[in-house]
């Protein structure tokens, strides 16, 4: 067994590569987050491994198809890059997957299975989003481990020294900068613990999806704010796509969650229900004489 820098190799035929393990191991506790949540809801605990293998795939599918139509613009890889070298679109193992396709991939596997199986797919994105958030967290340690997702240079104390062969052209001389993997991999454990607590403290009037509509605001605000320190962002035009696009996300699930809890909605839909009720058990006084 020889470990280097990027993983463990054990002989000649097989070479794990750290990237790989860490994914893994948030994918696991995400799970595991997942489980505990799924029997707070009093959801069938079983769907959480029966969907695990779906979430996983369809959001590398995702992540990845995200990163090949986003690619930053400092790495000098272009779509059409990707499209004339397509075997590099599969080696994921080199880094290159972007969180917002591997959501979108998710929630498409999330829709399908709960579809199919006759769930709630809104109850089921609350209780697999605080595990999102996890697996978040964890993830951001591989872009640490292939030296990528760092920010401007920095010379305060926790600024990490990025090798030469990792830095982006025009920094080749700057050794140290903002380690924004550590900075995402921090604000989404804090917002992990905002979904956990609301998810408690508000459950008797919180309503199915709130808690994922949630998460469409708190993880987009924290990446919108972490792209101004960004030396490399994914750029269409001169429009930062991953900027505009969490900025995009969070308005739109802040709005409708506001919405879905205005008084006013709240006022209508009570009295559609009352006259609902009405109408399936009418009263005496309101029954035709004979």
């Amino acid at each position: 067994m020889l470990i280097d820098r990027y993983g463990i190799h054990f002989g000649d035929l097989i070479y794990l590569r750290f990237y790989g393990l860490i994914i893994m191991l948030g994918v696991v506790a995400a799970a595991a987050l997942s489980f505990r949540q799924a029997r707070k809801w009093n959801e069938n605990t079983d769907m959480v491994y029966d969907l695990l293998p779906w979430l996983l795939v369809f959001g590398v599918i995702g992540a990845r198809i995200w990163h090949v139509l986003t690619p930053s613009a400092a790495s000098g890889l272009t779509v059409g890059y990707y499209l004339q070298n397509p075997l590099q679109i599969v080696m994921i193992w080199r880094g290159g997957l972007g969180i917002p396709g591997a959501v979108i991939g998710g929630a498409i596997a999330l829709f399908w299975y709960t579809r199919r199986r006759g769930a709630s797919f809104a109850r089921w994105a609350d209780i697999i989003a605080p595990g999102l958030l996890l697996a978040q967290a964890i993830g951001r340690w591989g872009n640490f481990v292939n030296q990528e997702l760092y920010g401007a240079p920095s010379s305060l104390p926790w600024a990490i020294f990025i090798e030469p062969a990792f830095r982006i052209p025009g920094y080749e001389g700057v050794a140290y900068y903002h380690p924004l993997f550590l900075y995402e991999s921090l604000w989404n454990l804090v917002n992990m613990a905002i979904l956990l607590w609301v998810s408690a403290r508000y459950r008797e009037r919180l309503k199915p999806g709130d808690v994922f509509l949630l998460y469409l605001v708190l993880y987009p605000v924290t990446r919108f704010v972490l792209e101004f320190l960004r030396l490399d962002p994914s750029l269409i035009g001169s429009i930062n796509a991953n900027q505009t696009s969490m900025a995009i996300i969070a308005l739109a699930a802040a709005a409708f969650l506001i919405w879905r809890h205005s008084p006013g909605r709240n006022r209508a839909a009570a009295v559609a229900e009352n006259a609902e009720v009405v109408t399936e058990n009418p009263s005496e006084e309101n029954l035709p004489a004979d």
